[in-house]
This record gives C-alpha cells, structure tokens and sequence, in this order.
C-alpha cells in the first residue's frame, strides 16, 4: 500500500528530527559545557520548558513509531478484507499525527519565544542578571556589535541563537510532516475502503454465504 510506505517513511524522519529536538534542548541547559548556570537557574525560562526535550521529542516518538507500523499493519481485518484493516489502521494514524502536531508546534512556538526575547545573562550595562534584549521584539538579531552585553554565560547570545533556531527549524519540519500524515491517513482510510467496497461488488460470489446462517434453515435441510 503506498500510503502505508509513504506514513512509514515519514515515520523514520520524525524519529530523526525528535532524537536531534532532545540533543538541542540538553545543550540548551549547558552553555559551553559548562553546568553551573543550570544548577545556579541562571538559564532563560524558555531553556526550562523542555519543548525540545517533550514536545519534539516525547511526543513525536509515539507517532513515528505508529507510522513506521503503519505498512503491514491490520488492525481490524473484517470479512476476511486486508484492505479494510489497513483502512482502519490508516485513519487512526491520523490520531497520532495530531499528537505530533501538538508536540511540534509547542516546540516552534517556544523556540519562537526564545529567540525573540533573546537570553537570560549577566548584562555589562545592568550589572544583573536580566533579559537584556528582551524588548527588542528580536531586533537583537541583526545587531551584533550589541551581543556583547551579555558577560556570562560566555558566547550566549550565539549559543542560543544557534540551538533555538535548530528547535525552531526542526519543529516546523515535524509539524509539516505531521499535517501531511494527517491527509496521507485520511486518503489512505478513505481509499481502502472504497477499494474493498468495489472488490465486494466485483466478487460477489465469495460472500453467498450468510455470516449469520438462520436456525430455521439448517433444519430444513436436516428434514429433507
């Protein structure tokens, strides 16, 4: 079935993205290598929702391995149908596609937020810890020469430009492929089940016989 190779392939590339979502988000909480910002809470607040660790990872998990299940899959199999099993196993993938959605897209939306307050350092003006750049609505981004201000941690401004874009870039991914499982699953149901329709009809022969037989008519046949 090619909507199921098509669900399983997409399932090995979420497992991908939400390996490397959780691999960003532990960096997060290490600037540098370093481990004492983490265990002094001295990380942005956005570092601590674990969106990277949960949302495109956790969650994206579950999906991907019902995807990848999706090719030889045959959850229901009635009348004898293969094709109607992987029709119900096709559209309850779009259950978990949903799932992934929720999961990717508190992952962007975080990593959005992150980026666009900027991070949580000691400031070479303030001489505190704040969020220094945190009413430029992102601006910081294009001003280099003001990254500076930020004294600990060291380089933080590019540390967590660099992983909250890959957050914000593989949450998107995930998302995109979350939705197109969603139509993938509802076309493939959709088409199992017409198919399967049109393969009664076009054998009839192989249901004559009723699934229910009638007690009154076996005795019948007993008489005579």
């Amino acid at each position: 079935m090619c909507f199921g190779k098509c669900a399983r392939c997409i399932g090995y590339k979420l497992l991908i993205l939400a390996f490397l979502c959780i691999v960003a988000n532990i960096l997060l909480y290490f600037p540098n290598g370093e481990t004492r910002f983490a265990s002094e809470h001295q990380l942005s607040k956005y570092v601590t929702c674990l969106h990277g660790i949960i949302g495109g990872g956790i969650l994206i998990f579950l999906p991907a391995a019902v995807f990848i299940g999706l090719e030889h899959d045959n959850c229901c199999g009635c009348c004898g149908h293969e094709n109607c099993g992987k029709s119900c196993a096709m559209l309850s993938s779009v259950l978990a596609a949903f799932i992934g959605i929720l999961g990717s897209g508190y992952c962007f939306i975080i990593s959005a937020l992150g980026l666009s307050h900027g991070p949580y350092c000691l400031s070479a003006v303030e001489q505190n810890w704040v969020y220094p750049f945190t009413n430029a609505s992102g601006g910081y981004l294009l001003e280099r020469d003001r990254w500076s201000e930020c004294r600990e941690p060291r380089n933080i401004v590019e540390w967590n430009l660099t992983l909250f874009s890959i957050l914000l870039v593989f949450g998107g991914i995930e998302l995109i492929l979350c939705s197109i499982q969603v139509i993938n699953g509802f076309l493939g149901g959709i088409c199992g089940v017409c198919c399967n329709r049109e393969e009664v009809r076009s054998n009839p022969g192989e249901h004559s016989v009723p699934l229910f037989p009638c007690h009154g008519s076996s005795s019948e046949a007993q008489v005579q």
